[in-house]
């Protein structure tokens, strides 16, 4: 099955959702690579099994599946000859003892799951090792009774740690030892048995020095009196370490030397894993399982896209018994493309073995190849115009298709020249209906809809439209040629009545309006003339035309020149070099004071504070009028 088709039909989205319901972890690797099934009888037998084990779910039983989410790791570990650990081992056995439970669990259901009791007479029992580890693994580790050996070392061990433990409480209570004493109790450093001493005591005590304390107010010694009993017991654990490895070892390789039988029954449990995530995918979408076929015929029942939000519309669909050709019409967004997403997906999940949102009596037709063209093909990479990118996709759709094929196409020959798009789209559907393949497309052309009027084994279908609120209602009625309805929804969104009139004229005759139009130049355009003469307000935005430098009018007297702020400077310019750019109203508020355009900011807080009666300002006023007396009489001087 071609990989873009089950892109754009979104069936790997359905994988995921199936992938998401598995236990194991090698469950979800298997379904991520298995496709739909082109074979009838495949199909008929996947759907049974999703079908069994719905009853199964809908019963509210559960099937014993124990150890099945690590097994895949758990094999791989002993085949690498890799010893498992104690918690490995039991969840190693739990997916052994599942095995048996599964068989005994469908032997119960055989009535209600013939197929799935058929598939597990065939699981094999190994109980010696399950029993085994069970025995030998107890509390997350391995058991006295695994070995004798073990429980001699481990009943030395106990021993010697009580022997240890009475000579070190009886250091701890003695007098004489009191006064060193750090705290009154056993501590294990590194594998031995120490008292806390003060630091200060630590060369009094005949012992090893282990270890101290990070304030190094506490030093942990080993008294010499117990010293032989600790390397006794470090030996004794050593022992235990090796003879615990050995029964570990023991286990693991067992479970190696059944490896062909475990693989058979890790393949059986996964494929049992498998079709109950189908079923429990099912059960969440409400599925029911189709009829399928292998004589082209599609027949869906008030059927749901399984991704569209709830309440969407159910569609009503049927190809393949009187006619092999499907031409649907509509107003954009009317859900055209809609139908062929769901027709193409419900037909994907049924090969796929999967119960389908729809209601009874639904036929699928199985199909050896389901190949569509949706969405946009535009290809910046290849260069490639959306026109062009449906066109190479659907000339490899005309080199796969035959018999047994469905072919999904939306909106084809759209994207170039009408009359040339519709005939080369009906050229295509004559190509697809002559190989033999089931063809639905959708499209807005007229000249499609008349082929699909005309032509004996093909069939037009209208998505009918809510007029009133220009929305689609998503429903198909076959035998029907739906419109765009361009013209009803301009006139709902209240374009001119002339406008739509006009255009009705149009679709019954081509006498268009053609003949050129003198239209006058924006005020804005004309050049001022020489003899007019145009008056500027303070604020006004210009344009120098001489240096193409922009200020602001400053003043405007009526006088051939204009006092124009640019740059800093009052300059004054030639009233016939001076544009309007904005003036100053549409600049400004309509409170605002022009005069804090040609004010700095100082200047104008200089103003703000004298108004107020500011001391300091009027005092800074004084200094700037003392200071320029002075100046004027040193020039008289001079």
């Amino acid at each position: 099955m071609d990989k873009e088709t089950l892109n754009k039909l979104q069936f790997n989205d359905i994988q995921k959702e199936v992938q998401a319901r598995a236990i194991g972890n090698y469950s979800k690797i298997r379904i991520g690579e298995l496709l739909p099934q082109t074979s009838l009888a495949t199909v008929k037998v996947w759907q049974q099994e999703t079908q069994e084990a719905r009853l199964i779910l809908d019963s509210n039983q559960h099937v014993p599946f124990m150890g099945l989410s690590r097994i895949d790791a758990l094999r791989s570990q002993v085949q690498k000859g890799l010893v498992l650990s104690p918690n490995d081992l039991i969840e190693y056995a739990d997916f052994l003892r599942s095995s048996r439970m599964i068989d005994k669990f469908f032997e119960k259901n055989q009535y209600q799951t013939p197929l799935l009791y058929q598939y597990s007479k065939s699981l094999p029992s190994l109980l010696e090792i399950e029993e085994e580890v069970y025995q030998k693994i107890q509390h997350q580790k391995v058991s006295d009774a695994a070995s004798r050996t073990l429980r001699k070392v481990r009943k030395q061990i106990r021993e010697t740690e009580k022997e240890l433990q009475d000579k070190l409480m009886k250091f701890l209570k003695h007098p004489s030892n009191k006064e060193m004493i750090q705290d009154g109790m056993i501590v294990q450093k590194d594998g031995h048995y120490t008292v806390p001493i003060k630091s200060s005591y630590k060369n009094k005590v005949a012992g090893n020095l282990i270890e101290q304390s990070n304030k190094g107010t506490t030093v942990f010694i080993e008294p010499a009196a117990v010293a032989k009993l600790n390397e006794q017991l470090i030996m004794l654990k050593a022992e235990e370490v090796a003879e615990e490895y050995q029964v570990l070892a023991e286990l693991t390789g067992y479970l190696a030397e059944k490896e062909s039988i475990i693989e058979f029954m890790v393949e059986t449990i996964t494929a049992f894993d498998v079709i109950f995530a189908r079923a429990k995918y099912s059960r969440e979408i409400n599925g029911v399982t189709p009829k399928v076929n292998k004589s082209e015929v599609i027949q869906i029942k008030k059927g749901i896209h399984p991704f569209l939000p709830k309440g969407a519309v159910p569609l009503d669909f049927i190809l393949g018994e009187e006619h092999r050709g499907l031409v649907i019409t509509g107003a954009n967004a009317g859900g055209k493309t809609v139908v062929l997403k769901t027709v193409g997906l419900l037909t994907l999940m049924t090969m796929f073995g999967l119960q389908i949102p729809v209601q009874k009596g639904t036929d699928i037709a199985v199909f050896d190849e389901v190949v569509v063209d949706i969405g946009d093909h535009q290809s910046m990479e290849n260069a490639l115009s959306t026109f062009s990118g449906h066109m190479t996709n659907i000339a490899s759709i005309l080199n796969k298709v035959k018999r047994h094929s469905l072919v999904l196409l939306d909106e084809i020959g759209s994207g170039t020249e009408p009359n040339e798009g519709a005939s080369l789209a009906i050229a295509i559907l004559e190509t697809l209906y002559a190989k033999g393949a089931l063809v639905v497309t959708t499209t807005h052309y007229g000249e499609i809809k008349r082929f699909a009027e005309e032509h004996e084994d093909f069939i037009p279908a209208a998505m009918e439209f809510d007029r009133e609120t220009l929305t689609p209602k998503f429903i198909l009625h076959l035998g029907e040629s739906g419109d765009s309805q361009a013209l009803w929804i301009a006139k709902k969104v209240n374009m001119a009545s002339s406008l739509i009139k006009q255009a009705q004229e149009y679709m019954g005759n081509k006498d268009y309006q053609t003949k050129r139009k003198t239209f006058l130049k924006n005020e804005m355009e004309i050049k001022i003339d020489k003899k007019v003469r145009v008056s500027f307000g303070r604020g006004d935005r210009v344009l120098l035309t001489e240096s193409q430098k922009k200020g602001l009018v400053y003043e405007d007297d009526g006088s051939d020149n204009v006092s124009v702020y640019i740059e800093e400077h009052l300059v004054e310019v030639p009233r016939q070099r001076i544009q309007l750019v904005m003036a100053a109203y549409e600049l400004y508020p309509e409170d605002y004071d022009l005069e804090n355009l040609f004010t700095d900011y100082q200047t104008r807080k200089m103003q703000r504070d004298l108004e107020r009666g500011s001391k300091k300002a009027q005092k800074q006023l004084n200094k700037e009028m003392k200071q320029r007396d002075e100046e004027r009489r040193a020039e008289e001087k001079n």
